[in-house]
């Protein structure tokens, strides 16, 4: 019994003492008052098994680390034992003199690690470099990616900019069929111009783009009018009903008649505005003086266009801009998930991510100036203050449909009476007479040779469908970089479309027999067009 009480807890010796008293002599102390001995011997006794409860705490804190370390020591020899066993099985399997790996990849990885031996002089004599080699990529590997990951929290989030809606400024014209357009002058007045320039503007764009910062005193040096105008539903101008490229030309036809413009006057196109251009070519070509084209664009799908110009093309634009031209033949409506989540989502984003563009060191360097951002964060602000999607889905459609004409069309030909029994009888009474059909004005066309958004491709296959067209091909220019904000550049586009430069038209002193010479009467527009006799 004796044995038993002592193998059992010092908690049990304790709750025995407590229920049956502590003996002395056999007989219990129940009710008499403690003597000294009594406490003395009863704080002995709590020092006793206080100091037995703290060295069990401690056995027990030391047997739970020493499970712990058992455990991790266990678990460190099974993955010693796993990596070992690895070990040999890539060894058995990859380096083996007889595996696949050796007889395959063997003799080109000696080769390479042959002509690399050299760098092993740079290791220290005792270092094999089996072993030194990887540990100096890895930690090169892991170097290089501290670097990128404090270079991500050095560089600060970018600015995003709300899009803002200015209060209208544009004048505007009435239109025989209720519609308003809004149009933007620059330049010398109406009654002082010696040429006027009518330009609309490209996708995402306004009256406020033009000749994009091109300067007043140039044009004035030149007595050009400048009239840009905002595309139905763009800016300002309200939108119509089912808009084609013929209903862009009487537009414009109805623009130059409200402005007093009774002679004839000048096209320029930038871009995908060119289809605008060169519809009022096709169906004003009896208004039309010549035009100036920078990058002009044309329709991807077109037909006559040859494999090679076809594949120049396509091949110059990224997949994303490929998709939005495909969405927009054959699945327009989807257009608008895209404009949404853009430019209609209300704020402000880089041009390239919106277009998808490729750009060339000139375009890029441009897009990242002040002055640029700021024109055009504006143009676009102007370009959908009115909501709209509409309007930019017609006008991506417009672009790759079907234009109604071909640029064919354009070119002179002589017309004559077909064959057949009235043209002869005709032929009985008079001579026949033959007709000149195209355009006869003189076309220029800028195209920088590094833009990647209007491939020069496109220059060329014009260039070659209008052999009168002159081309000007431009090294190392882009996209953006010849017409935003360049003076050389626009004082180049005006010499070669208008001439030397003779400042304002001046009655007192430009008069011949008291008969006002006008735009189309001067000897520099003049010499631009062809004999028509010679034809």
């Amino acid at each position: 019994m004796s044995d038993i009480a002592r193998s059992g807890s010092w908690r049990e010796e304790l709750a025995s003492l407590v229920d049956d008293g502590i003996r002395y002599n056999g007989d219990p102390l129940v009710g008499q008052p403690p003597s000294v001995d009594d406490i003395d011997t009863k704080q002995n006794i709590h020092f006793s098994f206080q100091a037995r409860f703290e060295a069990e705490g401690r056995e027990h804190e030391e047997d739970l680390k020493d499970q712990i370390k058992g455990f991790a020591k266990a678990w460190g020899e099974l993955l010693l034992d796993l990596s070992r066993g690895c070990k040999d099985i890539i060894q058995q399997s990859l380096v083996a003199e007889d595996s696949y790996f050796v007889q395959n990849f063997g003799p080109p990885l000696a080769k390479i690690s042959n002509g690399l031996s050299f760098l092993n002089d740079y290791l220290p004599e005792d270092r094999d470099p089996i072993h030194a080699w990887p540990i100096i990529f890895f930690v090169f590997i892991l170097a290089l990616s501290v670097l990128n990951v404090n270079n991500a929290r050095d560089n600060p989030a970018p600015v995003v900019k709300k899009v803002l809606i200015h209060p209208p400024s544009a004048s505007t014209i009435l239109l025989p069929d209720g519609r308003h357009i809004a149009y933007h002058e620059q330049g010398v007045p109406g009654n002082k111009a010696r040429f006027t320039l009518i330009s609309p503007h490209a996708f995402l764009s306004s009256r406020l783009s033009g000749i994009p910062g091109i300067k007043a005193s140039l044009l004035e040096e030149f007595g050009v009018r400048l009239i840009t105008y905002d595309l139905p539903g763009f800016g300002e101008s309200d939108p119509h009903p089912s808009r084609d490229l013929n209903s862009s030309a009487i537009d414009v036809l109805h623009l130059a008649n409200a402005l007093g413009l009774n002679d004839k006057f000048w096209l320029f196109g930038y871009s995908s505005a060119a289809m605008h251009a060169w519809a009022t070519i096709k169906y004003l070509s009896n208004r039309v003086a010549g035009a100036g084209f920078v990058a002009p664009m044309i329709n991807p799908y077109e037909s006559s266009m040859t494999k090679e110009e076809t594949s120049k093309t396509w091949g110059s634009w990224e997949q994303r801009r490929k998709f939005m031209f495909s969405t927009a033949r054959r699945l327009p409506s989807f257009l608008s998930y895209f404009y949404r989540r853009s430019f209609f989502s209300g704020k402000h984003g880089k041009i390239e991510k919106w277009f998808s563009m490729k750009l060339g060191e000139k375009d890029k360097a441009l897009i990242e100036k002040a002055s640029f951002e700021e024109f055009w964060e504006r143009d676009v602000e102007e370009s959908i203050r009115q909501g709209r999607m509409n309007p930019f889905i017609e006008e991506a459609i417009l672009q790759v449909s079907d234009w109604g004409f071909n640029l064919a069309d354009l070119q002179i030909r002589r017309r004559c009476p077909g064959k057949g029994i009235l043209p002869w009888l005709k032929s009985m009474y008079k001579q026949a007479e033959c007709e000149l059909t195209g355009f006869s004005g003189p076309i220029h066309i800028w195209q920088g040779l590094d833009d990647h958004v209007v491939p020069p491709s496109m220059a060329q296959y014009i260039h070659r469908i209008l052999p009168g067209t002159t081309l000007h091909l431009l090294p190392n220019e882009g996209h953006f970089s010849y017409i935003y904000f360049c003076d050389d550049c626009h004082r180049d586009i005006l010499l070669k479309l208008f001439g030397d430069p003779l400042g304002p038209f001046d009655y007192t002193t430009d008069r011949t027999d008291d008969t006002e010479l006008s735009s189309v009467d001067t000897p520099k527009e003049e010499a631009f067009v062809p004999d028509i006799a010679q034809l």
